[in-house]
């Protein structure tokens, strides 16, 4: 188990690119299932959850070249079948919650699917009814083997309407994929509408699908023969820039992120800018001037200012926890609501334990009363439960006073490439062992 040593207290400075989007990552690789034709993807992000995601393409037989340090070419022109029903498919499938993922194309393509149950955060349930419910409606025959945890579905696809129990990115983007090679038109009403989704559709559509009603929550395919090979570029992490922004608050650091693709960050500035941190626009990229202070708005009425996450086009939960700790050294108080999912807070006790002032509710909701840098957190050892949790943590920990051990950073590392050497290179104090 590696561990993060930070000395903080450190000011940064300098620019950062933000990696490839984690999330639109999954589901981009996982659509190269769906053609025999190459399909060249770039800014593909050098992270555990996307490269061990390449790894089963790769065993699934899929022909897989590294074009560059972030681009890849994948052909599926040949794909073992067989390898369902192995103990080491099930093995590497299991720890990866995106490997979810590949059932659509599995399924659009061949007729058939199955997938162990997947892993992932340990953040409280998360279902995947949606995207069962979904093929189930396009006429897949659905298993479930309890004993062996393994699901299987099968069957020939034909278009149909279904209004989506909830707006699943992931089951979205999964029942898309299924229905681009069904037979006839398919509808889907609750869609999720994330600039990911939009980025599969457009990437499918160049494939030769047939989607209409992209960027909303209504979708309508009319199922085609086949698609072919298309080029993708993938956008930058909003999660990582979100994460960025909140560590130049917390750390008073004069930060440039470059190509944020900024048109594609919805509410994700404007929520910073409620927590008092400064941003400025400077074409593509974002400016965030150091600050010895911000302050927390409140509400018209003069009420506590809420953050919740909620579904697109609002607040993506994915950044809650890091709002969440740069609210800790503002001025003022912010109401925390996770609605999504029940364990995502429970990492405040560190938060406490550096010396933060934050009433954890319930499961969902967190106050935090804003310190307004009277005094620094102090450095101390934890352990990261989760990918935004643990990077929230090293954001603390690079702005407290003294040293901090973080352990468990293999978390981290499932979502934000070389994160340590990165921040190195722009001043922080930051050792792996």
């Amino acid at each position: 188990m590696a561990s993060f040593r930070v000395k903080g207290g450190n000011r940064l400075k300098g620019s950062i690119v933000p990696q490839g989007a984690k999330n639109e990552a999954l589901q981009i690789i996982s659509a190269v299932l769906l053609t025999s034709e190459p399909v060249h993807i770039h800014k593909i992000p050098n992270i555990r959850d996307v490269i061990k995601l390449i790894d089963l393409l790769a065993d699934l037989g899929v022909q897989i070249e590294k074009t560059d340090e972030e681009s890849y070419r994948f052909t599926a022109k040949e794909v073992n079948l067989k390898f369902l029903d192995t103990e080491d498919f099930k093995e590497k499938a299991s720890s990866l919650r995106g490997s979810i993922m590949i059932l659509g194309p599995l399924l659009a393509r061949y007729g058939t699917g199955k997938m162990p149950r997947p892993g992932g955060d340990k953040i409280g349930r998360r279902r995947l009814d949606t995207h069962f419910v979904g093929f189930q409606k396009l006429g897949a025959q659905f298993d479930y083997d309890s004993k062996n945890s393994f699901y299987t579905v099968s069957g020939k696809l034909t278009g149909a309407y279904m209004h989506l129990d909830e707006a699943s990115v992931t089951g979205t983007a999964n029942i898309i994929m299924a229905a681009v090679l069904a037979e006839g038109l398919t509808t889907i009403y609750n869609a999720a509408c994330e600039p990911y989704i939009q980025q599969l559709c457009n990437m499918l559509v160049r494939m030769g699908a047939r989607i209409e009603g992209i960027g909303s929550n209504l979708l309508k395919i009319e199922g085609v023969e086949s698609l072919g090979g298309t080029d993708h570029t993938m956008l930058p992490d909003m999660i990582e820039i979100g994460s960025f922004i909140g560590l130049a608050a917390m750390t008073r650091s004069e930060i440039t992120i470059k190509d944020a693709r900024i048109d594609m960050l919805g509410i994700i500035p404007d929520t910073f800018r409620r927590l008092g941190v400064k941003l400025e626009f400077r074409g593509d990229d974002i400016f965030v001037p150091a600050q010895e202070h911000y302050e927390i708005e409140s509400f018209i009425d003069g009420s506590i200012l809420t953050i919740a996450d909620a579904i697109w086009p609002g607040f993506t939960p994915d950044l809650l926890s890091i709002v969440l700790v740069t609210a800790t050294q503002a001025k003022g108080t912010v109401l925390i609501h996770q609605k999504m999912f029940e364990s995502r807070l429970f990492f405040v006790d560190k938060l406490i334990d550096m010396g933060a002032q934050i009433i954890l509710c319930d499961p969902h909701r967190a106050t935090v009363i804003g310190l307004d840098r009277a005094f620094d957190l102090k450095g101390i050892s934890m352990t990261s439960p989760d990918i935004r949790a643990g990077v929230s943590l090293l954001i603390a920990a690079l702005s407290a006073d003294g040293t901090s051990t973080i352990h468990n950073v293999e978390q981290i590392d499932r979502g934000y490439q070389f994160i340590d050497k990165r921040l190195k290179a722009l001043g922080a104090d930051i050792e792996r062992f």
